[in-house]
């Protein structure tokens, strides 16, 4: 069954409901937006989640200021699915994240594989795989794991990689892309 991660309205929540409806009919003036100045009116996440059946279609970001609300919403989104333990998940990641998307030209929402892991459950995938770093992004709230059905692990990479705002590993075997907001670097194959 799949749910829709919902909160109640407030005023600027409306007005981001407002501007969704809008961007449709607008049209696009650049495929990539800066992540300072100029960056565009509007900054939005389209996410599924296979674990939880959850799916975020949310403006977080309006004229320069980031929507509260919305962020918590995606707070509730990203979190350890395994405990169901939340983290605040660092802004510049979701910035990354929704340049890279952009930059695909694609409507369809990001499958969200992991966003936050809390300390236990990154020791447990250390234990399973060699692949997970000891002090990985993820248990900060800075890190997050996605696939898009339609696009490659190196097109979504490519996309991740022009934002030059973080890190972005390419994990082919596994399907997916992980993208960070710490130094600028790239990894895997």
């Amino acid at each position: 069954m799949t749910s829709s991660v919902e909160t109640g309205f407030s005023r600027r929540a409306l007005l981001g409901i407002f501007a969704a409806t809008a961007v449709t009919a607008a049209p696009r003036m650049s495929k990539a937006f800066a992540f300072n100045r100029g960056a565009g009116d509007i900054r939005r996440l389209k996410m599924y989640s296979g674990h939880s059946g959850e799916t975020l279609d949310a403006i977080y970001w309006i004229d320069g200021e980031y929507v509260p609300e919305v962020l918590d919403m995606v707070n509730h989104f990203c979190r350890d699915w395994r405990n169901d333990q939340l983290h605040r998940i660092d802004t510049r990641t979701l910035d990354i994240m929704a340049a890279a998307h952009n930059l695909l030209d694609v409507t369809e929402p990001y499958i969200l594989l992991s966003g936050y892991r809390s300390p236990e459950t990154n020791a447990m995938l250390r234990r399973r795989s060699s692949g997970v770093a000891r002090n990985s992004r993820h248990m900060v709230g800075q890190a997050a794991d996605l696939r898009l059905n339609s696009r490659s692990v190196s097109q979504v990479a490519r996309a991740a990689v022009a934002c030059n705002a973080g890190g972005v590993g390419r994990y082919s075997r596994s399907n997916f892309t992980h993208m960070d907001c710490g130094p600028v670097r790239t990894w895997g194959g």
